[in-house]
């Protein structure tokens, strides 16, 4: 049933997001794990389009933010507007009271307006005045950035990286992939709203439903074990988090059902942990000059680090007797 209700959202979503269905995947990960996603690419390869979409397939309240240098702090959380006829403080919501979040560009707001995110991501609520607002649930914010862009914008610095749960790019579509959009573009279908395929308590169900997904101890060994090594790598300066720890479990478990599986394997973790931990760590000035990335070196941690030989049948048996 809960496999279906994924593959519905999946397939909604294909036919408006052309080809990319690692992406949605990813997405729904992200989702289903109560995180949020950082989709840093080009501009034009359908970044805010996976962002509706996936919002109208959801069923939830979109909202887009467009970031720019004088995007202000309230123009996100909101204010408190004085209400001169009635003596009293009244709250006009900002952008991020929504469900799906776009921040559109948000390397191009400055560190304050940046930082006004922290509160919401972390702990879905927001501050104004002294008062606490919570956000609508589910809640989840999709921002994008552009790589090759440095003029006009502000680095994210690590403490907002860590807050996004994945970073992802979109990438080139293939030749037939791309002769489908263009097709789709001419008969006016890539302007068609999709449909909506689950409800908001569907999704919150999901979402508790992931965390009764049985992970085998020794695979949480596994993740340890991959996280101790890049804290005393000497290419890199900061390594994995315990937040990033948590994530690679949470995201590993979401990885399995949507599979449609009760327990974790070995497939689930390696599929997660390089966009989860990709933009967490940082490397050293002499590894950038060597040309190193995060993922080249994850890769090498990877596969020095000998991985469980946990057999599908054991861990179905000691899913089953953990879920009676």
């Amino acid at each position: 049933m809960r496999e279906n209700r994924v593959e519905a959202i999946i397939e909604n979503m294909e036919k408006v997001v052309v080809g990319k269905r690692e992406t949605i995947e990813f997405a729904m990960i992200t989702l289903l794990a109560e995180g949020h996603l950082l989709l840093e690419d080009v501009p034009g390869m359908g970044k805010t389009l996976l962002a509706k979409t996936m919002a109208q397939t959801l069923g939830c309240k979109f909202g887009r933010i467009q970031f720019t240098p004088d995007t202000l702090p309230g123009d996100i959380t909101g204010v408190s507007v004085y209400e001169m006829n009635q003596g009293t403080f009244r709250y006009v919501p900002g952008g991020i009271m929504n469900q799906i979040v776009l921040a559109d560009e948000i390397n191009r707001a400055t560190p304050k307006t940046q930082a006004s995110l922290l509160e919401a991501m972390a702990e879905k609520q927001v501050t104004v005045d002294g008062r606490t607002y919570p956000l609508p649930a589910p809640f989840m914010v999709i921002a994008t950035q552009n790589p090759i862009e440095s003029l006009g914008t502000y680095h994210l610095p690590e403490a907002q990286l860590d807050r996004f749960f994945m970073k992802i790019s979109m990438g080139y579509p293939g030749k037939e992939e791309e002769k489908n959009i263009i097709k789709k573009f001419l008969y006016g279908e890539k302007e068609k709203p999709v449909e909506s395929q689950v409800t908001e308590a569907d999704i919150l169900k999901m979402q508790k439903e992931v965390k009764e997904v049985w992970v085998h101890p020794q695979l949480v060994d596994f993740i340890l074990e991959m996280a101790e090594k890049t804290r005393n790598h000497e290419e890199l300066i900061l390594g994995a988090s315990p937040r990033a720890v948590l994530a690679v479990v949470r995201g590993a478990q979401a990885s399995a059902y949507l599979e449609g599986r009760k327990y974790v394997i070995p497939d689930d973790i390696t599929k997660v942990i390089y966009p989860i931990w990709n933009h967490r760590l940082l490397l050293t000035t002499e590894a950038k000059m060597k040309r190193l990335t995060a993922q080249k070196i994850l890769l090498d941690i990877r596969c020095k680090t000998a991985m469980p030989l946990v057999a599908p049948e054991m861990l179905e048996e000691e899913k089953m007797a953990a879920w009676l």
